[in-house]
């Protein structure tokens, strides 16, 4: 056994399986020292949410919990990852330090800070890829450019074969003892007062045995309807396991592989496998457009966005906030985000679409909400989903496609059964009303218990002028190119 230790920085893959700077530092035969730097005063990196902070708490336990059964500890610290390694390593004299990398630009220069730090004291560094499929820096065009279309680049992804297989749990991970460690509890990640996180904790189990079990669990029954069902919030159609993917909890290249096999063992799973992969490819196009666009949360991707004649309505962002808009789709997704930490992808869009276009609303602010209150909040996801839906980002959904929340919630939520979870005040609506409850008879009101604009307000814009208002906005942007 080597007589100088490796530290290994677990960054976003908080996992023990399929983890190459672990891997490999565990067959290298040195003790291992697992570290996690809990780094919010790097400039170049983009605060938590106060939901992925939750997340990443009961993320940290589990992760303790696996490394125990293994023999090892995981050393806490806090403050600038280039400064905390430089002390760990010159503490514990190690020989070397290992990490995954994190394809973004901020990441990556917290990262380069500390190989500098390290180098400045001779301890060596190696970085290992790992979060996404494909290396960003080999998917540009023609042009230079990275991707901006969403079909080709995953067609581009799919011809290039499979990636590498997963690397399984090493045996064991000969530990470095008497290492001082903060507590998950001295980060101060949860809520206290008031402890806002009950439906959060009601809802998830983080962890990569639970991701593992979900994985599992969806390959063999959900998917087999997933194509069909995927865009039903009233059922439970989906993985779920975004939030696992966010904090690395399972890699990319783990859900690959899985889907694959199990599409090869059974066939008649290929169509929602492949759609369900699909999804795996929007995450990686929305991480490469994040890698080659650093400022993709803050800036139009299409300049002609930068005139466009935003509103600034603290009222009405409020009321989306808060789930009172009168639209009981969006309403209901409102509500579930802010008791869960998540609301299904196609009631997102809805939300979204309400707020910048029927509104007017910056799309920047309800990215912002999204950061804060969402336990899958992506750095590449959130952001170039809300420019997909605004009209200003890359493959964008035309801006002139304003959901109609109405025939949303009739399309997707038929029996109304979402929304009498969520709203519940609107629960003795009859299905043929309960997601436009203003065109109801004042009988039919009153045998439900709804008083509009007192139990459940009315709708805070009407959608025909919505829509008309945001396509004039619209042309007024075209007309000033």
């Amino acid at each position: 056994m080597s007589s100088s230790p490796i530290i290994v920085w677990f960054r976003e893959s908080l996992r023990l399986s399929d983890h190459p700077a672990l891997y490999t530092a565990a067959t290298s035969g040195a003790q291992i020292v697992c570290s996690y730097v809990y780094d919010q005063e790097s400039p170049a990196l983009r605060s938590l949410g106060a939901a992925t902070r939750w997340w990443l708490a009961q993320s940290l336990r589990a992760l303790q919990a696996e490394l125990h059964k293994l023999g090892a500890e995981l050393v806490i610290r806090r403050g600038p990852a280039a400064k905390v390694l430089g002390e760990l390593a010159r503490d514990t004299r190690a020989s070397a330090v290992y990490w995954n990398d994190v394809a973004q630009a901020g990441p990556r220069t917290v990262a380069a800070d500390v190989e500098a730090a390290l180098g400045e004291i001779g301890v060596t560094s190696r970085v290992f890829p790992d979060d996404l499929l494909i290396d960003p820096a080999g998917m540009r065009g023609k042009d230079g450019r990275g991707p901006r279309v969403f079909t080709p680049f995953w067609k581009r992804v799919l011809a290039l074969g499979d990636p590498p297989k997963p690397l399984p749990v090493p045996v064991r991970l000969p530990p470095v003892a008497g290492i001082a460690s903060l507590t998950i509890d001295e980060l101060a990640l949860e809520p206290t007062r008031p402890d806002w996180a009950g439906g959060m904790r009601a809802t998830w189990q983080a962890g990569e045995r639970t991701a593992q079990q979900r994985l599992k669990r969806f390959l063999a029954t959900t998917v087999q309807s997933y194509a069909a069902e995927r865009d039903r919030p009233d059922i439970d159609a989906t993985s779920r396991l975004s939030p696992h993917l966010r904090f690395g909890e399972i890699s990319p290249r783990q859900i690959w592989h899985a889907a694959r096999f199990a599409a090869e063992e059974r066939p008649a799973l290929a169509k929602g496998i492949d759609k369900f992969l699909s999804e795996l490819g929007w995450r990686e196009f929305c991480r490469h457009l994040l890698y080659h666009n650093p400022d993709l949360a803050t800036r139009n991707l299409q300049p002609s966005f930068d005139a466009f004649p935003w509103t600034q309505d603290d009222a009405a962002l409020s009321a989306w906030q808060r789930g009172r808009t009168g639209y009981p789709i969006v309403d209901a997704g409102m509500r579930e985000l802010w008791h869960t930490g998540s609301m299904h992808n196609r009631v997102r869009m809805v939300a979204a679409s309400l707020l910048v276009k029927h509104l007017l609303i910056d799309w920047r602010q309800g990215e912002q909400w999204f950061w804060d209150t969402l336990v899958d909040a992506d750095a590449g996801s959130n952001p170039a989903s809300w420019q997909w839906v605004a009209g200003s980002g890359a493959d964008a959904a035309p801006y002139f496609r304003v959901f109609n929340p109405v025939l949303q919630g009739e399309k997707f939520d038929p029996d109304g059964s979402y929304v009498r979870r969520w709203v519940p005040e609107l629960a003795r609506l009859p299905a043929a009303l309960i997601h436009q409850p203003w065109t109801a008879k004042p009988l039919e009101l009153a045998e439900a218990g709804v008083t509009l604009g007192r139990s459940y307000p009315e709708p805070i814009v009407d959608h025909k002028h919505g829509r008309e208002r945001a396509l004039a906005a619209y042309a007024s942007l075209r007309t000033s190119d």
